[in-house]
């Protein structure tokens, strides 16, 4: 039998020299999708940059300004009432934003289009933001005050973001227009998404759960067939309080159809339900 070697760790000095270069070139993409897209086009699609972009039109306040002023007090709200949890990269986000907007703020506008500003400027920023996450940091902003509203109101986190973004968005609709407004929440959707593909990207797998009376041979055609490993539960039924076994397997989109197949070869009377995977860590699929 062949052994399998385990992959020694990367030292410590290097995780951290290639995280803080995500956060750092994160930082990078979200600077240029506000001033070559958003700013521009006075898309003003949530978050700090978002109020940046009003604060301009209206007052001609420096974007990146702005942004420091709220961003960096919100870091220090943010741990005295959170705690300090957030860490150096956070930090490093906070303040590295701005300055990359400010470097780059005399530089040419990509489009004078709106939409396209709109959906290749959320692109860009989702794919900063994206970065920053994968390199375990933060942009701070819009996200610390929605954790602090949800420390103390019972609002998911998730709703308190929406809120504040919604905000901004309907601000924007009344400074700029409706039309502005409707290009700004194209914005954050495009952002929103383009994270997700970010963090996951293509690789969605399934995750198929089967409840069976031949536990062996769908396990076996699982095993050998499709060669991919399962796993058997103790399952009872909630009506007739049988019990039961119930196996889990994950599998790559690709070879889905086939293990719905032999599934349904194996016992045609399987009962077989199916859940995307976003990410899957582990011998097989994405090393962890």
């Amino acid at each position: 039998m062949i052994a399998k070697y385990r992959r020694e760790p990367m030292p410590k000095s290097l995780v951290y020299f290639i995280e803080y270069s995500f956060v750092l070139l994160g930082c990078f993409f979200v600077a240029i999708a506000f001033n070559l897209f958003l700013l521009p086009n006075n898309v003003a699609s949530g978050g700090v940059a978002g109020i940046s972009t009003i604060t301009n039109s209206i007052f001609g306040w420096q974007p990146s300004i702005v942004q420091w002023a709220i961003n960096i007090p919100l870091f220090f709200i943010g741990i005295a009432i959170l705690g300090k949890k957030f860490g150096v990269k956070t930090l490093v986000g906070t303040i590295m934003v701005p300055l990359f907007v400010y470097f780059t703020s005399d530089w040419s506008p990509a489009t004078p289009d709106p939409l396209l500003g709109a959906i290749f400027g959320g692109m860009s920023a989702g794919l900063g933001i994206g970065i920053v996450f994968r390199g375990k940091g933060s942009t701070g902003g819009i996200d610390l005050a929605a954790q602090i509203v949800h420390k103390y109101l019972p609002l998911p986190l998730g709703i308190c973001v929406a809120l504040f973004d919604g905000l901004i968005v309907l601000t924007a609709t009344f400074v700029f227009s409706v039309e502005q407004g409707l290009y700004a929440m194209i914005g954050l959707f495009v952002t929103s998404r383009t994270i997700d593909f970010v963090q996951v990207g293509f690789n969605t797998s399934k995750s198929i759960m089967i409840i069976t009376d031949y536990v062996e041979e769908v396990r076996q055609v699982l095993l050998q067939e499709i060669d991919r490993g399962v796993t058997v539960w103790n399952a009872e039924g909630g009506y007739t309080a049988q019990k039961r076994k119930m196996i889990m397997c994950v599998v790559n989109q690709r070879e889905f159809s086939r293990t719905t197949q032999v599934v349904k070869h194996a016992d045609p009377n399987a009962f077989i339900v199916v859940m995307n995977a976003s990410e899957v860590l582990g011998e097989g699929f994405t090393k962890g």
